[in-house]
């Protein structure tokens, strides 16, 4: 990749200064509106976790958010997919819809004892997304926040009250990544790096959970993950699942991202630890 791109820095050497490690990948892979399309026809439903995982390096786990899953559920994704590869894991809606962070100790605790941690060394970021009706409390999101195990956690809020200077600096002080999102202007998309990794959630470029990004839409993401990367690994998940955009995006996001090798000074050839 040219020295000029965004997302890295070269020393006067010539030596690349190494960035973060870029993973796109998928909110969920149990889609039918994927099969015949994306999932070739006739590939067997118990196949298609192992056929996306050796497409992308990452994906979003939906299912535990819904209900809980047992250690047997962890341990199959984790023995199902390649070396290597990450599961971001979204935390319980009875901590964050249900209880809307009330007495959270109990129930991320509850969470956590499920088997999330069976995934072992392809457990990624923990995703915490708040509904919309939610607003920003202090105390209540604090108390939350201070019963996290110490994990990569990434919260997504919803509510415009929490483009709050104090809740930005409640996330910052714990490394917690504040999501960026693309809503299609739905939900507000704050930019403000706050961990030491960044989180994108990409729900549609126009209408929420079905409209693809185009060209121009995916090489913009691109330019920004890139940027996000020079400070710290970057995990990326398309939503807009619905029409099976989704995985064909993140195919040609990781596309944009994969370098095509070139030489440097001395006749080496500069690679960036993007992957797809």
């Amino acid at each position: 990749m040219p020295a000029s791109d965004p997302g890295l820095t070269v020393t006067p050497t010539g030596n690349l200064v190494t960035v973060g490690e870029i993973r796109i990948g998928t909110s969920g892979w149990h889609h039918p509106g994927w099969r015949g399309d994306f999932y070739p026809r006739g590939l067997q439903q118990r196949l298609e976790l192992e056929f996306l995982s050796r497409r992308l390096t990452t994906i979003e786990l939906n299912s535990p958010f819904h209900g809980l899953r047992s250690p047997a559920d962890y341990a199959s994704w984790r023995d199902r997919t390649p070396e290597g590869f990450v599961f971001a894991v979204k935390g319980h809606r009875e901590v964050t819809h249900t209880r809307r962070l009330r007495d959270a100790a109990e129930t991320v605790a509850e969470f956590f004892d499920s088997g999330v941690r069976e995934l072992g060394p392809k457990l990624g970021p923990v995703l915490w997304q708040f509904p919309p009706s939610l607003p920003f409390h202090r105390d209540r999101v604090t108390a939350f926040l201070d019963a996290l195990p110490p994990l990569r956690h990434a919260v997504e809020p919803r509510h415009p009250g929490f483009a709050d200077e104090s809740f930005v600096d409640l996330v910052r002080d714990r490394n917690i990544a504040l999501v960026l999102p693309s809503s299609g202007g739905r939900w507000p998309e704050p930019d403000r790096p706050t961990a030491d990794f960044g989180y994108v959630r990409l729900h549609g470029d126009r209408e929420l959970y079905r409209s693809h990004y185009d060209d121009v839409a995916l090489t913009r993401w691109a330019g920004r993950i890139r940027e996000l990367a020079a400070d710290g690994d970057v995990f990326a998940y398309f939503d807009n699942t619905m029409d099976g955009a989704a995985p064909h995006d993140a195919v040609a996001l990781a596309d944009r991202l994969t370098p095509t090798a070139e030489p440097g000074p001395g006749g080496s050839r500069s690679t960036s630890r993007a992957r797809r």
